[in-house]
């Protein structure tokens, strides 16, 4: 190989987790061949000496006495293994992505997403429809009803961007898109990001290393806990150079973590306020996605436009998405004014929740003159669970009898049969639909290993997969399970007098559901009512406007409340924030229930530890057992399929991703 005066070139070496990075150049003058650091230029190999040093980050190492031909040898042998190859993340080579478990399913030469059509055509507008309010255009900060689409798991992240993208046709699987590669070893000590040269912020402005560590700093000072937590883990934010970012973890990090920083939103440095940050804002803040938010309407829209100079148009990750020219968000108060303005075309989507009304609500009028359309897409994950968290820092809920009383006393059977046409199934595990439920399946040899110290923490039913939530006669009155209810209760320290029940101070039983106003879970919460009044419990329906519901949520300030936590084939850190007893207490996280189980908060540990899918699976279903024998959320029941109504010249791919639809994917039929 020969090299002129300037040719150089910057391979790296990883030995026992120091991490070494040399620039190698030949000096014509005196031919030499000079190694050094990223930060001292001055030669530190000169093959015409016998001492020479090699400089390692912080720390130097003396090698003495080396023989010419033996230091150029070394040297070489250091640069032939170092020599950047693109694969998988995991051995320390610049790779086009990373997986949770594995190796990324998308070779690097891939040219869009699967679920994607690269034929789709460019133009045209959407309008969803979504229930509730805003007065914060910042979704990034705990204050304030923060609005929808900008930066959204379902809707996409239209106007802000991170440094890797999902890929939704896998568990967990994320590839380059700010970052045009990533880096990190096989312990994941450490992960790098390489921007890539194009990218840019919807001003001109290029992304650089120190947007990313602006970003993961103000984030952590001044927004969601989530971000506090990540960053708690960090030891260190290195500016390799203007385009590449070290991010060095503590011994609290886990094997998640590196893709989560790959999910961090990348935020502009030089147009960010920091000290006004966490206030709410109608005022948009500059992102880097293919939208601009081009106009708000307090409460009411947001109206966001194709930005014509995206920087990543032509990125195979982005062939086929992002295919309409304006996209709107218009808001309404309840359900029913949402579903009016659909048969009225104001809105293109409307995603049915009522299996009754899939069938009944439809016919005639807009379906009939072909202005609509139906269609049924099936996912391929976790159902998620939707229920009702018993808030168990109020002592009504502190003794698990009550809770499982309680959650007994949902007829299900009844509800399906004369509420829902018998179009819903019964929910009934934390991770309902995949393999990672415990449900019918009994705990493997590794599973009762991880569960030994909190063994008496599992019911036996649940251990060897036998249990089922309760199953009624359907009569709405089931005697059987009134009589086992009133038991428990009885266990519990209450009695029946009057034919109320009342606790050991002779206190009546009442309970406060908090429920978003305007929403169809008013009718199951009035049969749930009428149940638990059988058994002489009042049950107070509470329905409050979005912004009390929201202020109320953050503040654990309910008895009960209803709730739909999404579900997902590779679970993580968002289960710190759903369960775990650090979270317990932390105001604004979705631990609703106040789960502090030592027990829980170990297997979430061992979940985001596990290297080896198998290992990964045991981990979830041992957490799962776990929260469904501390009945801590009394589960409801989820559909087969996703029930969407489209305007008839809205489309979508006839392949979906695992996680189902995916409206980034959609695109609106050009006029004839």
């Amino acid at each position: 190989m020969a090299l002129s005066q300037n040719d150089a070139f910057s391979p790296e070496f990883s030995w026992k987790g120091l991490y070494v990075h040399f620039r190698l150049c030949f000096h014509a003058k005196t031919g030499s061949l000079l190694v050094s650091d990223s930060e001292n230029i001055a030669p530190l190999i000169d093959h015409n000496n016998q001492l020479f040093e090699v400089r390692l980050t912080n720390r130097s190492i003396n090698i003495a006495r080396f023989y010419p031909f033996v230091i150029t040898a070394l040297v070489c042998v250091m640069a032939m293994f170092a020599w950047p190859q693109f694969g998988s993340a995991n051995d320390t080579q610049p790779a086009h992505g990373i997986a949770m478990h594995g190796t990324p399913t998308l070779a690097v030469d891939f040219t869009h997403l699967p679920y994607a059509n690269i034929n789709s055509p460019k133009g045209g507008k959407i309008t969803y429809g979504v229930r509730g309010s805003f007065d914060s255009v910042n979704p990034f900060i705990l204050r304030g009803q923060k609005v929808g689409g900008l930066r959204d798991g379902f809707y996409g992240n239209n106007v802000y961007e991170s440094l890797l993208m999902r890929n939704r046709d896998e568990p967990f699987t994320m590839y380059g898109l700010l970052a045009e590669s990533v880096v990190t070893p096989d312990d994941r000590s450490y992960i790098e990001f390489k921007i890539n040269p194009k990218a840019a912020f919807s001003d001109g402005h290029p992304v650089t290393a120190d947007d990313v560590i602006f970003s993961a700093e103000l984030l952590a000072e001044k927004g969601r806990p989530n971000y506090q937590k990540y960053y708690s883990k960090i030891t260190s934010l290195d500016k390799i150079d203007e385009r590449t970012v070290r991010i060095v973890f503590n011994d609290e990090a886990d094997r998640e973590l590196p893709l989560l920083l790959g999910l961090l939103p990348i935020l502009p440095e030089h147009a960010i306020d920091k000290e006004t940050f966490d206030k709410t804002t109608l005022t948009p803040i500059l992102g880097s996605g293919p939208y601009i938010l081009s106009k708000v309407e307090q409460g009411t829209s947001v109206t966001l436009t194709r930005n014509p100079d995206y920087w990543a148009k032509d990125l195979p990750i982005k062939q086929g998405l992002h295919n309409f020219d304006t996209i709107i968000f218009s808001y309404y108060r309840d359900k029913n004014a949402l579903f009016e303005a659909f048969k009225k075309g104001i809105v293109d989507v409307y995603f049915e929740s009522n299996p009754d009304n899939w069938k009944s609500a439809y016919g005639g009028g807009a379906l009939a003159e072909g202005r609509i359309t139906q269609t049924k897409v099936t996912p391929r994950s976790s159902t998620g669970l939707r229920g009702y968290a018993f808030n168990t820092r109020r002592p009504n809920f502190k003794n698990i009898k009550i809770r499982e009383a309680l959650t007994m006393l949902f007829d299900f059977e009844w509800m399906n049969s004369n509420l829902f046409n018998k179009g819903f199934q019964r929910t009934e595990s934390f991770f309902h639909g995949s393999n990672l439920s415990s449900i019918g399946v009994a705990a493997s040899p590794r599973e009762k290993e991880l569960l030994k110290d909190y063994i008496d923490l599992v019911r036996p039913e649940i251990l060897d997969g036998t249990f089922q939530q309760t199953k009624s006669d359907g009569s709405g009155r089931d005697r059987t399970i009134l009589r086992k209810a009133l038991g428990l209760f009885r266990e519990a320290g209450y009695s029946l007098k009057n034919r109320v029940m009342v606790d050991p101070q002779g206190k009546p039983f009442e309970i406060e559901l908090l429920l978003p106003g305007g929403s169809s879970a008013e009718r199951i919460a009035l049969s749930y009512a009428a149940n638990v009044r059988n058994l002489g419990i009042n049950l107070i329906i509470r329905n409050v406007d979005a912004a009390q519901f929201e202020e109320r949520r953050k503040n654990f300030d309910f008895d009960m409340i209803s709730w739909r936590w999404n579900g997902s084939l590779s679970p993580g850190n968002e289960q710190y924030f759903r369960w775990s007893s650090p979270f317990a207490d932390r105001k604004g996280s979705y631990n609703f229930s106040g789960v502090k189980n030592a027990g829980v908060d170990a297997m979430i540990d061992e979940l985001l530890k596990a290297r080896k899918r198998e290992d990964f699976v045991d981990a979830v279903r041992a957490l799962d057992r776990l929260l469904v024998s501390g009945f801590y959320v009394l589960p409801h029941y989820h559909l087969g399929n996703q029930l969407i109504a489209l305007s008839s010249h809205i489309h979508m791919p006839d392949y979906s991703s695992l996680y189902g639809t995916q409206p980034t994917t959609w695109w609106a039929e050009k006029s004839k």
